[in-house]
């Protein structure tokens, strides 16, 4: 997967516009998976998952340090595209690669035999991850967090912890009131040994 090159080689559409760099971490023994979008810029450069702002609020959100975020034994990062999918016009990534999940997410996950809780950032990984729970929109994955957080194993779907949602977040303030105590309460019992707060 880290020598992936079909966005290059046998593209859907227009093919990648530089060189592909799968960003990614998983293991077999990993509990919390975070589904992600794509690699932005600064992640693409750095070759880590969520080395930027973002990443800095999704884990102020977790309530966990880089340390065990950075730990691929306990925390699993799989985006539904593994490379920066470059910009469009405005200066936003564009989505992910639509060659990406099909090729490579189920072969991944089937792996992930030990993950108890799903954290899906954002409408791409919310489509894959939750079917008819995903509603209409953001919002409504969002508000259905209680029927995905039922089942097995738990669903809970976030915005992307981005900038760009920070007029979501102020119009929608339910979410820091009632959904992140929940996920950080679940992560906390999830890794108790590591002093999550």
């Amino acid at each position: 997967m880290r020598a992936c090159r079909i966005c290059v080689e046998t593209p859907k559409g227009r093919p990648l516009p530089h060189a592909p760099r799968p960003v990614f971490q998983a293991s077999s023994t990993a509990k919390l998976l975070i589904a992600g979008q794509a690699p932005g810029t600064r992640v693409h450069a750095s070759g880590r998952p969520f080395t930027d702002p973002s990443g800095v609020r999704l884990r102020q959100w977790l309530g966990i340090d880089e340390t065990l975020f950075y730990d691929e034994r306990h925390v699993a990062v799989i985006p539904m595209g593994f490379c920066f999918p470059g910009q469009d016009a405005k200066g936003g990534d564009l989505p992910p690669r639509p060659e990406c999940a099909p090729a490579w997410r189920a072969k991944l996950l089937a792996h992930l035999k030990a993950i108890e809780l799903i954290i899906c950032l954002g409408r791409p990984a919310q489509l894959w991850h939750l079917g008819a729970l995903a509603g209409s929109d953001l919002t409504s994955a969002v508000r259905n967090w209680r029927e995905a957080y039922a089942q097995t194993p738990r669903i809970l779907p976030l915005p992307h912890p981005s900038w760009r949602n920070n007029g979501w977040l102020r119009k929608n303030p339910w979410f820091a009131e009632e959904l992140l105590p929940v996920l950080r309460h679940d992560v906390a019992d999830l890794f108790p040994a590591h002093g999550v707060v």
